[in-house]
C-alpha cells in the first residue's frame, strides 16, 4: 500500500487514464476499486448520489458510535469523571494527531479547536506579534470569504498598523515583498477546484522574508497534502467536508515545530494555560500547540470527529487521489461527450494536476438546474453567480456514480426540466 504522504508523481496515469465510455466499464472499475468497501461505512441513502462532500460529509456510523458512547456511557454514566476516565481533556491533541498523517505533519504539531474562522485569526495575530517593521498580509483577491473577512477585522483592530493586500492570482507572486509579514492562502479554491503549488509558493513566500499560512478546507482528507516537505508554518482546515466530522464539526490549526515556542497566542483562554486547573489569574502559555486552546471544546462534536477519523486509519492517500483524479475525468468527459449541453461550460482547470477533488461547471441558470438535479437525487451545490460544484469523495462516490450523476445533468439541462417555478426558488442555503 502507498504511504500517506508519498509523492503522486509517481504511480499516477499520464495525465489520467482513458475515462470509461460505458456505465458497463464504470461497474468494472467499481469492482476492483480498493476504496469500494469503505461506503459500507458511510450512511447513504440507496439510490443517492452525493455530490457535496466537499461542503458536508455524510454521517459515518463510526461517528453515529462514538457519540451514543460519550452520551451514554461517558456523560450518561461516568459524568465529570470522563475528563479523566475517558481522556476528555487529551480529545484536541489526540484528533489533531488523526488528521496530522493526512496533511504531511508530526502528531505533536496539529490540534483540533474552534473554527477555521477562529484558528485563521489566531494565527495571522500571533504571526502579526513578530512582525517587526513589515505590516502587509497579502493574500488572493476572490479567496474564500471568511478568511478575507478575519484578515480585513485584523487588520482594522490594527488601526493601520498592518494592511491587507488581495490581489488576483496571476498577481501573488509579485504582490509578495519585503513588506509581507504573511501570506494567507487557500490550497484547493472554494470555487474552481484550482490547486496552488504549495512547495513552490511556500518557497518564494520565504525568499522574500514572509511566513505562510495555507487554507486545508478543500484539501484534507481529498489529497496528499505535505506541509513538512512545502516547509509550511501555519496551516487551518475545516473538518466537516472531505474528513466528514458533521455539520460545524471543529477546526485544526497546524504550527511548525520550530516555531512552537516563538507564536504567542492572542486569545489567551483558560485551556491555552500552562497549569489551568490551579487557576491562577496571570495567563502563562503551555507550551507546544496546548497553548492555542482557548475555551473549553465542544464534546459532543469531538466525539463525531473522533469517530469519522477512524475511516481514515488504512487509506493510502495515494489510492485516494488516483480515484479522485479518475472520477472527476470520467465526469468531465461524460458530460461533454459529443460536445456539452447548450450553455454548460467547464470552469474548472483541465490540468488534473492542478485541480482538488471537485469540478465546477457554470451556466446561466446554475441555481435552478441544480435544484433539478437534487430532485433527481444527484446532490451537488451552487455558489452563485453561476456554478455547479460537484464534489468526488473517494471514500464512498462509485465511478457509476460519477457516470449517472453525468447523464442526469445532460439530461436536466437538454430537456430543459430546470425552468420551473421550484427549481428557479432560492433557498437562503446554496
Amino acid at each position: 500500500m502507498r504511504q500517506p504522504n508519498e509523492s503522486i508523481a509517481s504511480f499516477l496515469p499520464s495525465p489520467v487514464g482513458r475515462p470509461p465510455t460505458s456505465r458497463a466499464e464504470c461497474e468494472a472499475l467499481d469492482a476492483r476499486d480498493p476504496l469500494a468497501k469503505l461506503r459500507a461505512e458511510f450512511a447513504l441513502e440507496p439510490g443517492l448520489i452525493y455530490l457535496d462532500g466537499n461542503s458536508l460529509g455524510p454521517l459515518t456510523h463510526a461517528a453515529a458510535r462514538r457519540v451514543h458512547s460519550m452520551v451514554h456511557t461517558e456523560w450518561g454514566t461516568d459524568l465529570i469523571k470522563s475528563w479523566n476516565v475517558h481522556g476528555w481533556i487529551d480529545l484536541p491533541k489526540r484528533l489533531g494527531g488523526k488528521i496530522a498523517r493526512l496533511i504531511g505533519a508530526s502528531a505533536d504539531e496539529v490540534l483540533v479547536a474552534d473554527s477555521t474562522s477562529i484558528n485563521l485569526f489566531k494565527l495571522a495575530a500571533a504571526a502579526s506579534r513578530g512582525r517587526g517593521t513589515r505590516r502587509r498580509i497579502v493574500s488572493e483577491s476572490g479567496n474564500f470569504p471568511t478568511d478575507l473577512y478575519v484578515l480585513q477585522g485584523l487588520c482594522d483592530l490594527g488601526g493601520g498598523a498592518i494592511e491587507l493586500v488581495a490581489v488576483p492570482r496571476e498577481q501573488l507572486l509579485a504582490a509578495i515583498d519585503e513588506n509581507t509579514f504573511l501570506v494567507v492562502l487557500t490550497h484547493v479554491h472554494y470555487k474552481s477546484g484550482e490547486r496552488f503549488d504549495m512547495k513552490a509558493i511556500t518557497a518564494h513566500a520565504h525568499a522574500k522574508g514572509a511566513n505562510i499560512l495555507w487554507d486545508l478546507s478543500h484539501s484534507a482528507g481529498a489529497l496528499p497534502v505535505d506541509l513538512a516537505a512545502s516547509g509550511a508554518d501555519f496551516a487551518v482546515g475545516c473538518t466537516y467536508k472531505y474528513l466528514n466530522g458533521g455539520p460545524g464539526a471543529p477546526a485544526f490549526l497546524y504550527v511548525r515545530r520550530d516555531l512552537h515556542d516563538s507564536i504567542e497566542p492572542v486569545l489567551t483562554g483558560w485551556m491555552g494555560h500552562d497549569a489551568p486547573f490551579e487557576f491562577t489569574d496571570q495567563y502563562r502559555p503551555a507550551p507546544g500547540m496546548t497553548r492555542h486552546r482557548c475555551g473549553t471544546p465542544s464534546l459532543l462534536a469531538f466525539a463525531a470527529l473522533d469517530g469519522a477519523l477512524d475511516v481514515f486509519a488504512d487509506v493510502s492517500l495515494g489510492d485516494l487521489r488516483c480515484k479522485s483524479l479518475e472520477l472527476s475525468a470520467l465526469f468531465i468527459a461524460a458530460v461533454e461527450s459529443g460536445g456539452a449541453p447548450d450553455g454548460l461550460v467547464f470552469a474548472s482547470p483541465r490540468d488534473p494536476a492542478a485541480r482538488g477533488s471537485h469540478v465546477v461547471f457554470a451556466h446561466r441558470d446554475g441555481y435552478s438546474i441544480m435544484q433539478a438535479l437534487i430532485a433527481r437525487g444527484v446532490i451537488g451545490d451552487f455558489r452563485a453567480p453561476d456554478l455547479l460544484r460537484f464534489g468526488f469523495a473517494p471514500l464512498y462516490v462509485r465511478y457509476v456514480d460519477a457516470w449517472d450523476a453525468a447523464s442526469a445533468l445532460r439530461s436536466v439541462v437538454e430537456s430543459g426540466t430546470f425552468r420551473t417555478a421550484a427549481a428557479g426558488t432560492r433557498a437562503a442555503v446554496t
